[in-house]
């Protein structure tokens, strides 16, 4: 009986599978609500058919929980988004999608990843610099913000080599 009530209240471990185009609503929608500047549904789908776009998705059930986005051109691969479910924060759901999409890449060909993160978002600076990123540039006011200085952005770089 325990086991049970215990199974119910149970989290199940997001599915983390490759994303297509059938899912650039429900990204759209989450990285609306993740980023001051959304991508439109058809901007996403637009990247999901793109065929330098490696994309993975995070789902539990039915629902979108995270996702991870690259454009992949010879061997440098450029991270353009991620993004987890507020709900789902704070699990290590954004260090699985990084992993296992950092695998894809390097196993498509790519020896360099790069991307860019504002400076004041801490929790992404930690998973980036778990994961063996390093800064390898700046651009100040990069990143516009309401009645403040716009944020620097930090270019990081990761070797898969």
């Amino acid at each position: 009986m325990i086991g049970f009530i215990s199974s119910l209240f149970a989290r199940a471990e997001p599915s983390i599978t490759e994303a297509s185009e059938r899912d650039a609503a429900a990204i759209a929608a989450l990285h609306g609500s993740s980023f001051r500047r959304g991508w439109s549904e058809q901007e996403v789908e637009r990247l999901l058919l793109d065929r330098h776009v490696v994309a993975h998705r995070a789902t539990s059930g039915p629902r979108l929980t995270g996702f991870i986005m690259s454009r992949l051109v010879e061997d440098e691969a450029e991270i353009l988004s991620v993004a987890v479910a507020s709900r789902q924060r704070g699990r290590g759901l954004a260090r699985q999608l990084l992993n296992l999409h950092l695998r894809r890449l390097a196993g498509l060909g790519a020896r360099a990843i790069f991307l860019e993160v504002d400076e004041h978002n801490a929790p992404a600076l930690r998973l980036y610099q778990r994961a063996g990123f390093l800064e390898v540039s700046r651009r100040p006011g990069y990143y516009p913000a309401e009645g403040t200085t716009a944020a620097t952005a930090l270019v990081l770089r990761r070797d898969l080599i």
